[in-house]
């Protein structure tokens, strides 16, 4: 995001899906899944794992004044399964539907964090015409838009600053935010008491942000430790010590390693 190149006629505008895991059909899900996994299966793995599949997403009840209900479309929150079943469904409406806005150059860029959108379009199309378009994606699937103000606009928690040739990227923070964290003084262990901080500290560190936002970010951090007790030559030792591990870490000998999605695999085939 932070090497886009921009111009006068890009604006920014973030989405937010409404109630999504209680709006995924199941059926629909499922017939995505398998045409998926037949890809890189042969049918009677398929079938037994869309089998299993269809056991676990068909269990979503749940209890309402002393009533159980049993819905016929969405999945059950908390179970390990949810998210995967999510980003799948998602990934097919993004193939189906986003795609052809990107290759038409509609949208120059797009990003989705789970159930959050990132966009950059081009004014050639308003934003109404989009809205248009995202409403007819899928019709379980409701998306708020949220438009840039005076060139700024926050998604997730970072705050992009939309200038004349790039975007600026800075700490976005809630008007709520109180920067609260455990007391330095109270009865826990030290690791838990940095913990906040060393968040704050990754985050600034790690997001590409420009030397003068940088340093902002690094004035707001040290003054959270003076209403939370802590020395704040404490928080510059471990700003410093977080810093020589980031320059000086080792390349992690799994990093060329795929990551896979596993599934708990029952055989209806007897050994015997």
């Amino acid at each position: 995001m932070s090497t886009l190149k921009m111009n006068d006629s890009l604006k920014m505008i973030t989405y937010d899906i409404k109630d999504l895991y209680i709006n995924i059909p199941i059926e629909e899900n499922l017939t995505i899944t398998k045409q998926q996994l037949l890809k890189n299966n042969d049918k009677y793995i398929t079938k037994q794992i869309i089998t299993i599949l269809h056991t676990i997403l068909k269990q979503n009840y749940f209890e309402f004044q002393e009533t159980i209900y049993h819905p016929s479309k969405g999945i059950a929150m908390g179970s390990p399964i949810s998210g995967t079943m999510a980003e799948m469904f998602l990934q097919h409406i993004e193939n189906k539907h986003i795609k052809q806005l990107l290759d038409s150059k509609n949208i120059v860029f797009y990003t989705r964090y789970f159930d959050d959108i990132f966009n950059i379009y081009d004014t050639r199309i308003t934003p109404d015409k989009i809205q248009i378009h995202v409403d007819h994606m899928h019709k379980n699937l409701k998306l708020t838009p949220t438009h840039e103000d005076n060139a700024q606009i926050s998604f997730l928690d970072i705050l992009i600053t939309r200038q004349k040739n790039d975007l600026s990227i800075s700490i976005y923070r809630k008007p709520t935010t109180t920067d609260t964290t455990i007391n330095y003084i109270s009865n826990h262990p030290m690791e838990h008491k940095l913990a906040a901080f060393r968040y704050y500290i990754n985050r600034m560190i790690t997001f590409p942000l420009n030397e003068e936002n940088r340093n902002n970010e690094w004035k707001i951090i040290r003054n959270i430790p003076h209403n939370n007790n802590f020395p704040r030559n404490r928080i510059n030792e471990l700003k410093n010590q977080m810093e020589y591990n980031k320059t000086h870490q080792k390349p992690s000998e799994n990093t060329t390693k795929k990551k896979w999605v596993t599934f708990t695999y029952y055989s209806p085939k007897s050994e015997k």
